[in-house]
C-alpha cells in the first residue's frame, strides 16, 4: 500500500461535488483503515474571530488573524475544528504530522489564536475529509486526485483562490492540461 500521508489530494476538474470542486486537500493520516484528511483551500464566509465570538472565547480583536477565513475542511465534523500549524507544543489533542506540521483538535490552541503565543503559522477548519480503506486509493485510480508531496508554502502562505493552481504549478502542469480521462498503462 503506498502512504499518502504527508501528501496533497489535487481535485481533478472532472470532480464536482462541491466541497472538493477545485480543492487542495493535506493528507493527515492515511493507514490500512483508510485515510483523514484536511481541505485547505475552502474558506467559508466566516472568520476566526466570528468563530471564536460564537464559541464565547475572547480574543484581541486587533490581530490581523482575527479577520482571516476559516476554512471548510471537510464534510464529516463540521461543527469540529481543527487547526493545521506550524510546530508548538501545550495543546492537549495535538498531533505532530511530518513535514514540521501538527493537527490540533482541542479547545486550549483557540485561546491563543490571536496572542502571540498562537502558532507562527496556522490554518483553521471546520470538518475534515475522510475516506475508509481501500476508498482513497479507488479515487486516485479512477482519476478523481492528482497526489504530490505537501508544501508548507501552499498551506500556510497563499490565498485561498491561488493553493490549487499552484500545488498543480508544482507538478509541471497548467490547469488546463488536466483532462478527466483516466490513462492506465
Amino acid at each position: 500500500m503506498q502512504d499518502f500521508q504527508d501528501h496533497f489530494l489535487i481535485a481533478m476538474p472532472a470532480l464536482d461535488d462541491p466541497m472538493f470542486k477545485r480543492s487542495v486537500t493535506y493528507i493527515c493520516e492515511h493507514s490500512a483503515e483508510g485515510a483523514m484528511g484536511i481541505v485547505i483551500n475552502h474558506p467559508l464566509n466566516v472568520t476566526v474571530a466570528e468563530l471564536l465570538d460564537q464559541l464565547q472565547i475572547k480574543f484581541d480583536h486587533k490581530s490581523k488573524v482575527a479577520n482571516s477565513a476559516v476554512c471548510a475542511g471537510g464534510p464529516i465534523q463540521s461543527d469540529r475544528g481543527f487547526v493545521l500549524h506550524s510546530p508548538k507544543a501545550g495543546y492537549s489533542s495535538s498531533l505532530a504530522l511530518n513535514n514540521g506540521l501538527m493537527v490540533t483538535t482541542s479547545k486550549d490552541i483557540l485561546t491563543d489564536l490571536t496572542t502571540a503565543d498562537a502558532p507562527e503559522k496556522f490554518l483553521l477548519a471546520l470538518g475534515y475529509a475522510g475516506w475508509t480503506p481501500g476508498q482513497l486509493e479507488q479515487e486516485i485510480a479512477d482519476n478523481s486526485w492528482l497526489v504530490i508531496p505537501a508544501d508548507n508554502g501552499i498551506i500556510f502562505d497563499l490565498s485561498h483562490a491561488d493553493k490549487w493552481h499552484s500545488a498543480t504549478a508544482k507538478m509541471g502542469i497548467k490547469p488546463w492540461q488536466l483532462t478527466s480521462e483516466a490513462g492506465h498503462a
